[in-house]
């Protein structure tokens, strides 16, 4: 699994993503974009990017932090994280950033095709959310215990990509007033879009390592059923099948 360190221009910043992918597969492939958690651009990432790239797609992995700007703890990443929670605006402008930089540099090396989609975990699912509220030309955006609320609400018509949500009932970092809310948005919107939840799965779930008491833990079951759900909803997507 090949996997090359992107420096791309991100407004007056200069970010760091990876551009991953089977180099042993022939032909070419959809193009995923991954936002990772509010860590940003860590070995886990990078890791959790190979997983997802396996043989089926190119991934990008965003860096929405830029080059060097890397949190070293939860308060680090809490301060980087907000700011761009509460301005959609740069925050859109940021996640487009490494959506355009996946396409230029996917293209540049004849790996893939025009299928194109979006998959986030925790703080990154908010951005590809955000990404698909901007109305990029994406099949599919996936948010994993991801952000649901927005500083800018999505307009009607704007949102071109089929959306899933994976989310944990109790997840206190967002609650079921969030989806409620996102719920009513995208219905304003006309959005296609479809949450699955688990009982008594906390936020974070997807993240080995990443437990904080009565807020977020690991969960094999659920981790693993998204993870199937992600890909089975992908491939319906690219298929024009949902």
């Amino acid at each position: 699994m090949r996997a090359e360190i992107i420096k791309y221009p991100m407004g007056a910043l200069t970010a760091e993503g990876a551009l991953i992918y089977d180099e042993n597969v022939s032909g070419k492939r959809p193009a995923l974009l991954m936002a990772p958690n509010w860590m940003g651009m860590t070995n886990d990432a990078m890791e959790r990017g190979r997983l997802i790239a396996a043989s089926r797609y190119v991934v990008f992995v965003a860096d929405m932090y830029g080059a060097g700007t890397r949190p070293a703890n939860f308060a680090e990443a809490a301060d980087l994280a907000n700011p761009l929670r509460a301005d959609a605006v740069e925050q859109r402008k940021r996640i487009r950033a490494a959506f355009e930089a996946m396409i230029a540099e996917g293209q540049r090396r004849t790996l893939i095709d025009e299928r194109r989609a979006a998959v986030g975990f925790c703080f990154g699912g908010g951005n590809v959310l955000e990404l698909a509220r901007d109305g990029a030309d994406i099949a599919a955006a996936v948010s994993n215990h991801g952000d649901l609320k927005t500083a800018l609400q999505a307009r009607k018509g704007a949102v071109k990509a089929a959306l899933l949500v994976a989310h944990g009932a109790p997840d206190p970092v967002a609650p079921k007033v969030d989806r409620d809310a996102f719920e009513a948005e995208m219905d304003a919107a006309g959005a296609k879009w479809q949450m699955v939840l688990f009982s008594g799965v906390l936020h974070a779930f997807t993240d080995q390592g990443a437990d904080v008491p009565e807020v977020a833990a690991w969960d094999e079951p659920a981790a693993r059923q998204t993870y199937a759900l992600m890909h089975q909803f992908l491939a319906d997507a690219f298929a024009a099948r949902l």
